[in-house]
């Protein structure tokens, strides 16, 4: 076992003290994405589950393919997170320290979705201030959207996060950024990036966390050398980003994604959230990723009411 595969103890009382264990994977042929984020509040005994299923052809939560995000359900006693099992239906567990988990769902109210995948590693987790991660991996296994099975064999993204996350103040998480984002792409078991930024000042979308995979060399990003832009919106939701990063030996990734989904949630009541499967493009290589356009509940409320957000 892996101590960041487990629970950590709470460092303080804190009700808003919070774990959260996010995997997020892609059929990208169908333009369809599915994320499961449960949300963990060991200080109140409580957790969140959500799972969502989306495409092109829904953006929001009554109308996507599926959506139940459920809260305040009890969090299992002695809840071991290596092998734990909600009751919204949601299993995890872990197969090989920090490489390997499998994760399961099945809706327990009308049986109208159920999911078993495989995620591998690809790379070892990238740390944030020794409490978040990120990894990307590659996820084999099928779902099933009521009658229609679905194989899925494609890269993706999970990460995790511990320590006090508040939902309540004008900015995301006590950050002092009001907007962010979190973009990635893996082409291979050689070659992946991902970045996550967020404005501080000036409007900037700046790179805080993220590294470069190229040609099988790990490099971690260098913070605020660069940034994220949305070039279009539509909607309200980006259509395109461009990414310009450069890791600590030098490397420079410029990338223009292609928006090909969206979906709009409240991952948690102060975050708001544009997930878009994502085609990016850089140095002649096309790739399957995601894009997500980050807001405090305050922020996307002022800047989707404007023109500007609304278009």
């Amino acid at each position: 076992m892996h101590p960041d595969d487990q629970f950590h103890p709470p460092t303080s009382d804190d009700p808003f003290w919070t774990e959260t264990c996010w995997f997020t994977f892609a059929v990208p042929e169908r333009k369809l994405s599915g994320q499961l984020y449960p949300f963990f509040r060991p200080n109140q005994g409580v957790c969140s589950s959500g799972v969502f299923l989306w495409d092109d052809s829904g953006h929001e939560l009554w109308n996507c393919l599926y959506a139940k995000n459920l809260w305040h359900i009890p969090m299992p006693p002695d809840a071991d997170l290596n092998d734990i099992e909600l009751a919204s239906g949601l299993h995890y567990q872990t197969l090989e320290a920090q490489k390997r988990y499998r994760v399961r769902y099945r809706d327990l109210d009308e049986d109208a979705l159920e999911i078993d995948l495989t995620f591998e590693a690809v790379c070892p987790p990238n740390y944030l201030a020794g409490s978040h991660l990120d990894q990307p991996g590659r996820y084999r296994g099928g779902i099933r959207l009521y009658d229609e099975e679905i194989p899925v064999d494609a890269f993706g993204m999970r990460d995790r996060s511990w320590g006090v996350r508040s939902q309540i103040g004008p900015d995301i998480h006590h950050s002092s950024a009001l907007r962010g984002g979190y973009s990635y792409a893996t082409v291979s078991e050689r070659d992946a990036f991902h970045a996550i930024t967020m404005a501080f000042r000036d409007d900037q979308c700046i790179p805080i966390h993220g590294f470069l995979l190229r040609e099988g060399v790990y490099s971690k990003l260098v913070p605020a050398k660069g940034g994220r832009t949305v070039l279009e919106r539509a909607g309200g939701a980006p259509t395109r980003v461009r990414l310009e990063l450069e890791d600590e030996l030098g490397r420079e990734l410029v990338a223009e994604g292609r928006c090909l989904n969206k979906l709009g949630v409240h991952l948690n009541p102060n975050l708001f959230t544009w997930n878009c499967l994502t085609e990016w493009s850089f140095g002649g290589i096309r790739a399957y990723g995601e894009d997500h356009d980050n807001w405090s509940a305050s922020a996307a409320r002022r800047f989707f009411a404007t023109e500007a957000g609304g278009r």
